[in-house]
C-alpha cells in the first residue's frame, strides 16, 4: 500500500510508528519532509528484503514456515509479514533465523555491544566505560558485594587518572 506524505502529499518513503500510552500513532513522510523534521535517514537494506533473501536461500524454507513461539504463538511467517516480534521468547524461538539477520544488520554482531558509535574517539569510549562501571559499582554496593565494588572502584580510579 502506497502512503502519501502527511506534510506535502508526495509519496511517503519514511514511515514512523509511535505508541504512546497504548495508542498507536503513525506518521508517513517523504524523504525531504523527514529530513526537515530531524529524522535521520540511513540507507540500509530493508529488513523485509533481508528476510526474504534469507528464506529464499534457505533449503529448509518449509521448516522456517512452521516455526512458531511456544509462549505467544507468533509464527515465523507472521513475523516476516509484520517485522515485529511478539514476546521476548521469540528471540529463542526464531534464533536460527534471527542470528544471521542480526549479524548482517549489525556489522557482524549478534548481541548488544552498547550504544557507542563504531567511529567514537577514545574519550567517548572512556566516558561510556566510566558510566557503565559506576552503574555496576552502585549495583554491587546495593547487593553488598563489597569485593566486586572495591574492584570496580579501582577500575574507575584508574580510568579517571589516565
Amino acid at each position: 500500500m502506497a502512503y502519501k506524505c502527511d506534510k506535502c502529499g508526495q509519496e511517503a518513503t519514511v514511515h514512523l510508528t509511535e505508541i504512546v500510552q497504548g495508542e498507536k500513532h503513525e506518521k508517513h513522510l517523504c524523504e525531504d519532509c523527514a529530513v526537515s523534521e530531524g529524522v535521520t535517514i540511513k540507507t540500509q537494506v530493508p529488513i523485509s528484503q533481508i528476510l526474504e533473501e534469507l528464506v529464499l536461500q534457505s533449503a529448509a524454507g518449509g521448516e522456517l514456515a512452521r516455526l512458531s513461539c511456544d509462549v505467544c504463538g507468533l509464527t515465523f511467517l507472521e513475523f516476516r509479514q509484520q517485522g515485529l516480534l511478539g514476546c521476548p521468547n521469540d528471540y529463542k524461538a526464531f534464533e536460527k533465523v534471527l542470528v544471521p539477520l542480526l549479524e548482517r544488520a549489525h556489522e557482524g554482531a549478534s548481541f548488544h555491544t552498547g550504544n557507542i558509535p563504531a567511529n567514537a574517539d577514545e574519550d567517548e569510549r572512556t566516558q561510556a566505560r566510566l558510566l557503565r562501571l559506576r552503574s555496576q559499582l552502585k549495583e554491587a554496593v546495593e547487593h553488598e558485594d563489597y569485593e566486586r565494588a572495591a574492584n570496580l572502584r579501582d577500575q574507575i580510579k584508574e580510568l579517571e587518572g589516565s
